[in-house]
């Protein structure tokens, strides 16, 4: 797949492949990656100890339980912190992780107190979902360990089943030749014409909606950062429910099919959203099958049966008659069954009446949707998603809408031997590839970004087709309501700090993932400043590529009270988000100018385009300018940069008293030689990483250059 410059058909044999093929060959990678998983997990064997486990991130020692709630129907939620009440050590739980908690000393083979799912991360707590768990066992010292989802597996596994039997009679039976490419796709000869319901849509959207709804079996959206893709997925789902259809819309995450769902309640559509509650955003639990399950009439009769079984076998306890007995136990069969019964008449209901049915990819394999069949399958985030979690929902359709960017972020794989024998290649790509143009159309407003910070990613990945919205191409953080209008912090939209010849070499963790503890102070630094400037910390996010930077960054976060609402996570936490001003810590700057895994074009492009009003690149350019392609990235920076970071050495006053700005045009005084005036590189050397950030907090000042 090339950058998206030409996106015409291909017939490469990566992309063509017959069902058997690819039956066969996915087979094995779902092992390896199975695999990975579990020796990832605690669940790896006896030749782990709880020290390493722990120091791995996948497990959590030293627990108490701060707090029990009843909740998200049914479900027990338990918070749990250090023992000590400060910080969580560095970890790898992410919300939607499956865990089990046991008494802090038991053995590595011992039962679990109960399984569950991570509801909330907090920096000091961690909060899990459970369905049972025994309060008995809540009074003394606790563990976390993260599990393997093995059930995750074995649905694609089954999915593969069910393709290697033949699909000739299922409701997916004439798109399964079209997405292998055994037959072309078509498209409804006449020209399909459509009034929104969203006015605001630009021609990029009406023209892939239009194409979207003539497809007679498979389209693609593709998506670049920030231009809209799931208002138009939201609109072609409300042009298709219009039209009668009943539609399956999935995503490889539950935040974006939440996301899906928020969009579509204002519009009074009929669906139901299909999943663990502990798993779904508060705000659209009301949509939940299982609250929606609890307000249908069958559920009211089964709850009515509920007392009246309980009522028995109170009865029950107390009688001593054999007779009796059995006649109680004869009778609680019978209901047993019936309010089982009611249950699914009830599921059954809620499903049957929805026009729109939202689920994850695995979470549309659950029973409580087998037997239906669907219009139209949507899924968003296809780009991010293994193929074969794709074809779990596609089996359930006719035809399908593929929507995402495969010039972003792929699906995250842990075996990277099953990645390099292609277990990461997506159907996304794999169609854009097959067909081009003839299934896809790309967006290309953007409404997110200054043009300055999208300019970069439309000429390198995007052939200089997205254009900036007026109402953003312009906007900057001194417009933001509160923020000094004056402040020299918030006027660049591009800026770039290098710590080249700073003496601030990255470092491995226990783990061996790499930090870099210059970059860290100077981030921190300068998410203060914007800070002190009146930009809220809930609107500035730091992203780096590292876990370890990320830990390293949180750390230095606790140390000051008005940074509690910055946001810190690695690139592929960030996808799919925003934030008013980003600051990127690349970490990487050795004397063998590696730069590993930062030369992943779709990672820095995630990074880049999260922010909408200015983006902050931290790195030393020696190192990373060894890349082709990151290289680009810091001349970009540098030739449209109006505003550069000046340090002064070896003094801690405000620059304006030693280097005024106007005397940048004249020969600068004698006392800081030119080179020491017009960048950094130069900075006293002996200085270390907190004292080097000091100088920065205090007495950087950005001069318009020459």
């Amino acid at each position: 797949m090339d950058n998206g410059k030409n996106m015409k058909k291909s017939s490469s044999s990566s992309s063509k492949i017959s069902v058997e093929q690819f039956v066969s060959k996915m087979n094995p990678l779902i092992d390896m990656e199975k695999e990975a998983e579990i020796s990832a997990s605690m669940s790896s064997g006896a030749n782990r100890t709880l020290d390493s486990a722990s120091k791995k991130g996948s497990t959590l020692l030293n627990l108490k339980c701060v707090d029990v709630q009843s909740g998200l129907m049914g479900k027990t939620l338990i918070e749990l912190q250090s023992n000590k009440g400060d910080v969580l050590p560095a970890h790898k739980f992410g919300t939607h992780d499956v865990v089990v908690m046991k008494p802090n000393k038991a053995d590595l083979s011992s039962p679990a107190l109960g399984q569950g799912v991570v509801y909330r991360l907090k920096d000091s707590s961690i909060t899990i979902a459970f369905d049972d768990i025994p309060e008995e066992g809540l009074n003394s010292p606790l563990r976390i360990e993260k599990v393997a989802n093995e059930v995750t597996y074995s649905r694609m596994k089954d999915t593969l089943v069910q393709l290697s039997k033949g699909v000739q009679k299922g409701p997916a039976s004439d798109l399964v030749p079209v997405l292998f490419g055994g037959k072309s796709p078509s498209v409804v000869k006449k020209d399909v014409s459509f009034t929104p319901f969203n006015k605001n849509l630009d021609h990029s959207q009406k023209d892939a909606i239009k194409k979207a709804l003539s497809s007679k079996d498979i389209f693609l959206l593709h998506g670049p950062p920030g231009t809209g893709k799931t208002t138009t997925v939201v609109e072609i789902i409300l042009q298709e429910v219009k039209r009668g259809s009943k539609i399956l819309a999935c995503a490889a995450s539950n935040i974006a099919v939440d996301n899906i769902v928020e969009r579509l309640v204002p519009h009074k559509v009929k669906l139901v959203r299909v999943g663990h509650p502990a798993r779904l955003l508060p705000q659209v639990l009301d949509s939940a099958l299982d609250a929606q399950v609890l307000r249908g009439d069958n559920s009211s009769l089964a709850n009515d049966i509920r007392k009246e079984m309980k009522a028995l076998n109170s009865k029950l306890l107390k009688t001593k008659d054999k007779n009796t007995k059995r006649e109680i136990r004869k009778e609680l069969r019978i209901l047993s069954k019936e309010e089982r019964k009611r249950q699914q008449l009830a599921v059954t209901d809620v499903i049957k009446n929805s026009s729109v049915v939202l689920a994850t990819l695995t979470g549309s394999s659950s029973r409580k949707l087998d037997g239906i069949s669907f219009d139209l399958v949507i899924i968003d985030e296809a780009a991010q998603a293994l193929e074969i979690a794709c074809w779990i929902a596609l089996l359930k359709g006719s035809r399908c809408i593929l929507s995402g960017d495969h010039l972003q972020l792929p699906p995250t794989i842990q075996s990277i031997e099953a990645e390099k024998k292609g277990l990461g290649k997506t159907l996304f790509e794999r169609l854009a590839d097959l067909y081009g143009d003839d299934v896809m159309s790309m967006l290309t407003v953007q409404y997110r970004m200054h043009e300055l910070i999208m300019t970069w990613s439309s000429k390198e990945l995007y052939n200089n087709k997205i254009k900036a919205h007026a109402s953003v191409a312009g906007h900057t953080l001194h417009e933001l309501e509160g923020v000094e209008k004056s402040s020299s912090s918030t006027k660049p939209t591009l800026l770039l700090i290098d710590i080249a010849g700073c003496d601030m070499e990255e470092k491995k963790d226990e783990e061996e993932s790499t930090l870099n503890e210059g970059e860290a102070e100077i981030a921190i630094a300068h998410a203060r400043r914007l800070i002190q400037s009146g930009v809220r910390a809930s609107d500035i996010g730091i992203i780096t590529p590292y876990s370890a930077q990320v830990v390293l960054l949180r750390v230095l976060r606790t140390k000051d009270d008005k940074l509690k609402e910055l946001e810190i996570s690695t690139v592929d936490g960030f996808q799919g988000r925003e934030k008013e001003a980003i600051i990127i810590s690349m970490v990487r700057s050795n004397s063998k100018k590696e730069v590993g895994f930062l030369s992943d074009r779709r990672r820095m492009n995630v990074a880049v385009t999260r922010a909408r009003r200015q983006c902050c690149v931290i790195c030393d350019t020696e190192t990373v300018s060894s890349d082709t392609f990151l290289k680009g990235l810091i001349e970009y920076f540098e030739e449209n940069e109006k505003w550069r970071w000046r340090f002064p050495v070896g003094t801690l006053i405000d620059i304006d008293d030693v280097v005024p700005p106007s005397s940048l045009r004249k020969p600068p005084p004698q006392s800081l030689p030119p080179s020491e005036t017009i960048d950094f590189r130069n900075l006293a050397s002996n200085l270390t990483p907190a004292s080097f950030s000091f100088v920065f907090s205090l007495s950087l000042h950005p001069i318009k250059p020459t």
